[in-house]
């Protein structure tokens, strides 16, 4: 998309407290907290230390270097934005020429301690089944770490999330990065589908070292306040039913320029 969306924030099902409820237009509390800030320049740090799917340990240096490093903070718990975000990077990612472990290296930190490279291990066959390149299952990383690891990381990369005790989830914002061979910031996107024009062109400006420039963000939450309920819940269905309206829009265009030329068709025969 030529203009990505920012920060889809996942969480669920969480009451409002009588006494700070807010209106249906006014943003909960808890969202001042879970987002993302572009730190361009900034540098990861290289020697924090994980675990990769198959239990070994690792740091983060050990998959910069060579070629630029697309990176995704999600959880492999996660029962809303982590899929779609992890769903449309493999679907930019498939749209490209540009192959990893040739051009680039795909590395997903789960920032929920309690993952372990079991579910690391899982969600890696998911996404490497769904991107069916031969060989580049050596440029997919999925980690998992504690929670020192996790926070100098995330916080490097300005990306921020909040535990939720009411549901049990995280509410988090929704996008990925790429960065340098050498492990500095180079590009932000946000929201759960990316263009693969533009993520190509991150990656080769990201190659030679170069930084690219603040975008602009579209705020869109994923779940909002119910007034009749009292309680916030989930707004993604919006979004599925916007981009189905959309589509049968198009299509309906489509059918109708399509029977417009069929009928000129049959008068200038006739």
């Amino acid at each position: 998309m030529a203009l990505s969306l920012s920060a889809t924030v996942a969480a669920a099902q969480v009451p409002a407290p009588p006494e700070l409820a807010p209106t249906a237009n006014t943003r909960p509390r808890i969202l001042e907290q879970a987002k993302i800030e572009q730190r361009l320049g900034g540098q990861l740090p290289l020697d924090a230390v994980f675990k990769d799917d198959e239990g070994r340990t690792v740091k983060l240096g050990d998959y910069f270097g060579k070629r630029p490093v697309v990176l995704a903070f999600v959880y492999f718990k996660c029962p809303m934005l982590c899929s779609q975000v992890l769903n449309g990077l493999t679907g930019a990612l498939t749209a490209m020429k540009f192959t990893a472990g040739k051009e680039f290296d795909v590395v997903a930190i789960s920032f929920d301690p309690n993952d372990t490279p079991a579910t690391a291990a899982d969600a890696k066959a998911k996404y490497l089944l769904r991107y069916g390149r031969k060989g580049s299952e050596t440029a997919w990383h999925f980690l998992t770490g504690d929670p020192k690891s996790i926070a100098a990381t995330t916080e490097a990369a300005g990306f921020h999330y909040v535990w939720d005790d009411k549901t049990q989830q995280f509410a988090h914002a929704s996008g990925i990065m790429v960065a340098t061979p050498q492990g500095k910031l180079a590009q932000y996107f946000y929201g759960i589908e990316f263009s693969p024009r533009d993520l190509k062109l991150a990656m080769v400006e990201s190659s030679e070292e170069r930084i690219g420039t603040v975008i602009d963000t579209l705020t869109l939450y994923c779940y909002h306040y119910d007034p009749a309920s009292g309680k916030y819940g989930a707004a993604i269905m919006n979004i599925l039913r916007a981009g189905a309206i959309a589509t049968m829009l198009v299509l309906g265009s489509f059918m109708f320029v399509m029977l417009r030329r069929e009928r000129r068709g049959e008068s200038m025969n006739g």
